[in-house]
């Protein structure tokens, strides 16, 4: 997200810069220039022609959701930033790797975001597993405040921010934005009915905006480097770079910044290193668990958000979990919808019910109960918990390696049923 090689693995062994080692990289010289130079208006204007996309799955382009937020004299004096650190997607471990490497890039980017839409309060909602975050986030907030880089008129520009940490109770719906604004309002973390939209009435009825750890993340080289350094460093029609994880079966599973319009098979054979020995790639979910899978037919397409959509799947969080050619896809399919039906906040109907329904043929499936009308049963779910059909995208995003699981791996369906047990395991 800085001047880092594009190509290195993310190294966690060092320790994060503290606030003048971060200082010393370049750090807040963008927002310092910012302060000082740029109404809210023209740093809106600057995040819009950036090309900057969210970073948490939707890839919704961050300017236009920022200018949603009502502004003028008549607009509501009290209003919020709230960043999603709430990282649970299976698969996905990005953000951990920002928030424990480089906590000052998320406070620089809270400050130009914050200042855009002219809040002054903001809060990062952080994964309660996440410990070690938890420190160095509450180390680097004093040093930024000690500094005059938070609190009451940061470096003489009248602007105030105060950062708050809240850490999660800890369940996947929280990562929903409106479940997310619930929870830190002290109620049940249910999703709330959309219109109206956070952007207008969120946190306590107040404009809000909620956005990922990697999307604020990005900010700050916005405003040090500008608009066409940012849009250079994309390879294809989005602009900058990502971060890509790799998990499963490969030499070297990690996590890289790379350009978007990077190709897949460049992420999987020359960064992860390809399969480990003794196996062949059988498929891989592009974006975390919830995503559809994908097959090495497609490994030559780039790292884009429209491209992978085209394909069938979403680029969403950007990482990549393997399915190799020696483990079951079943079993693999099945250990996703235990956790889906797990994480249901219990909201609507059609997820309430019909996740742990699922959840229950896989168990049959694996235990040698499972019939082949079971299978018509499953189809019939991807309609009833499709898009439209629940309070939110958790079970819509369930059913995306289920369904792209029934299309490919059917004849691993029905092996099961007709063996009585999982083949893979005999």
């Amino acid at each position: 997200m800085t001047d880092m090689p594009l190509t290195k693995n993310i190294d966690m062994s060092r320790e994060p810069l503290d606030l003048a080692q971060y200082r010393h990289a370049g750090g807040y010289v963008g927002v310092l220039r910012m302060l000082k130079e740029m109404a809210p208006a023209d740093v809106l204007e600057t995040v819009k022609n950036s090309g900057l996309k969210g970073r948490g799955g939707a890839g919704f382009p961050t300017g236009l959701k920022w200018s949603f937020v009502p502004s003028g004299d008549d607009a509501p004096k009290t209003k919020y930033l709230v960043v999603n650190a709430d990282e649970m997607e299976p698969g996905t471990f990005k953000d951990r790797l920002l928030l424990e490497g480089d906590p000052h890039l998320l406070i620089e980017g809270m400050v130009i975001a914050a200042y855009t839409i002219q809040a002054t309060t903001a809060y990062i909602f952080l994964r309660g597993e996440y410990l070690r975050a938890e420190t160095l986030l509450r180390q680097a907030i004093a040093q930024a405040h000690e500094q005059g880089l938070l609190g009451k008129n940061i470096q003489g520009s009248g602007f105030d921010l105060e950062i708050i940490l809240h850490t999660s109770a800890g369940r996947y719906i929280c990562g929903e934005e409106t479940a997310l604004l619930n929870a830190l309002e002290g109620k049940r973390a249910n999703p709330r009915a959309k219109p109206p939209f956070p952007q207008v009435s969120g946190l306590w009825g107040k404009p809000t905006i909620v956005n990922n750890v990697e999307t604020i993340c990005n900010l700050p080289g916005i405003l040090h480097y500008g608009i066409e350094w940012y849009q250079g460093l994309g390879k294809g029609a989005d602009a900058g770079t990502k971060l890509f994880g790799v998990s499963g079966r490969v030499k070297n599973p990690g996590c890289w910044e790379l350009p978007l319009g990077t190709p897949i098979r460049e992420l999987l054979d020359e960064r992860a290193g390809g399969m480990c020995e003794g196996y062949q790639l059988r498929a891989f979910l592009p974006g975390g668990g919830s995503t559809d899978f994908l097959l090495p037919e497609h490994l030559d397409l780039t790292l884009d958000y429209d491209v992978i959509g085209k394909a069938g799947s979403r680029l969403a969080t950007g990482t990549m979990i393997v399915l190799d050619d020696r483990t079951c896809p079943v079993g693999m399919v099945g250990n996703l919808m235990r956790f889906f039906s797990h994480e249901s906040c219990g909201w609507c109907t059609p997820c309430r019910d019909g996740l742990p329904w699922v959840d229950s043929i896989f168990r049959r499936l694996e235990t040698g109960g499972g019939l082949l009308s079971d299978l018509d049963v499953l189809t019939d779910h991807l309609e009833y918990l499709g898009p439209g059909r629940t309070f939110c995208a958790l079970a819509p995003g369930a059913m995306a390696p289920l369904g792209s699981a029934l299309k490919h791996f059917r004849d691993d369906f029905e092996a099961h049923i007709n063996t009585g047990a999982c083949p893979w395991l005999k």
